[in-house]
């Protein structure tokens, strides 16, 4: 077993490990007290999440915790620079906010969240996870992708426990539309298998929209089977660093008919231009997630 520990007061703006990780923008990562989006703050409880390794075909166990001033890691390898990264521990969060348009909405969202940063999610469980968000509560969408694990996931042994990984593609596609239903996809089912299926053969990668202009990323992620705008912009911003992405999901846009009626520009893609430069162009998709847990959790 491998440890670390960063103190939180070198992070600039400093880490919510909480709000970071149970605000919606993430399902790969779990609680190991089992109460996660159940909306109690955990005392001292573990996170955990298992990601590829960089040089091979293994998957490595990590876990994290906030606790004395301090964010502690433990994993099967030394992975201070995998969390650093899947945490962005590294965005400089005070200019950030700092920079933030001057805005009642957002400064309010600011003021209560401090400390919830932007995550960086594997491509394809986050294009997976945001498919089986269709109308669907943050828990349930949590519940969803665990069970995916457990049911087609790699079982990882760490520290005397049994950690399962997200399915690869291959593994995914394996999978039958009955099966998934049986465990509550519904009609989600078999775009989940269609887009593992895409995935697996080669066809497409979410990756691959890493290189792309933000709206051209966002068009090239729609061909997959069950994505549509607001999707692919989830995968945009929780997974392939496009900052400036803000997903008009039924939060934002309630935001945009009681805050800011003149964004509400008809189509798609004229509304997400005119709320991302509301919301400051380059870090729009931080003040999204802002707005959307402050919305979520204070109304």
């Amino acid at each position: 077993m491998e440890t670390g520990t960063i103190p939180v007061a070198d992070l600039s703006g400093g880490l919510d490990l909480y709000r970071t990780l149970e605000s919606g923008q993430t399902y790969l990562w779990r609680r190991e007290d089992g109460d996660m989006y159940t909306g109690e703050r955990p005392d001292d409880a573990w996170y955990y999440t298992v990601v590829d390794t960089s040089s091979g075909p293994e998957q490595d166990v990590i876990r994290a915790r906030t606790r004395d001033g301090y964010l502690e890691w433990e994993a099967t390898t030394d992975a201070e620079a995998t969390v650093r990264r899947l945490l962005r521990l590294d965005d400089d969060l005070e200019s950030i906010v700092a920079a933030a348009p001057d805005d009642p909405l957002l400064r309010d969202a600011y003021e209560a969240h401090r400390g919830m940063r932007l995550i960086e999610d594997p491509p394809f469980g986050c294009l997976i996870s945001f498919i089986c968000s269709a109308q669907m509560r943050v828990s349930r969408i949590h519940s969803m992708v665990s069970t995916l694990a457990r049911e087609y996931g790699n079982p990882l042994e760490f520290d005397g426990r049994t950690y399962y990984a997200f399915p690869t593609p291959d593994q995914l596609a394996a999978a039958t539309e009955a099966e998934l239903r049986e465990l509550g996809l519904g009609y989600r089912a078999p775009y989940v298998v269609r887009t593992a299926e895409m995935v697996a053969d080669g066809e497409a990668h979410p990756d691959e929209a890493r290189d792309l202009a933000y709206e051209e990323a966002r068009d090239y992620l729609c061909q997959f089977v069950g994505v549509g705008d607001k999707v692919a912009d989830c995968v945009l911003l929780f997974s392939l660093g496009f900052d400036q992405a803000v997903p008009l999901d039924t939060w934002i846009r309630s935001a945009i008919e009681d805050y800011y009626p003149d964004c509400d520009c008809g189509s798609y893609a004229a509304t997400s231009r005119a709320i991302r430069e509301r919301f400051g162009g380059e870090y729009a998709g931080y003040a999204q997630t802002y707005v959307f847990h402050e919305l979520r959790t204070n109304g």
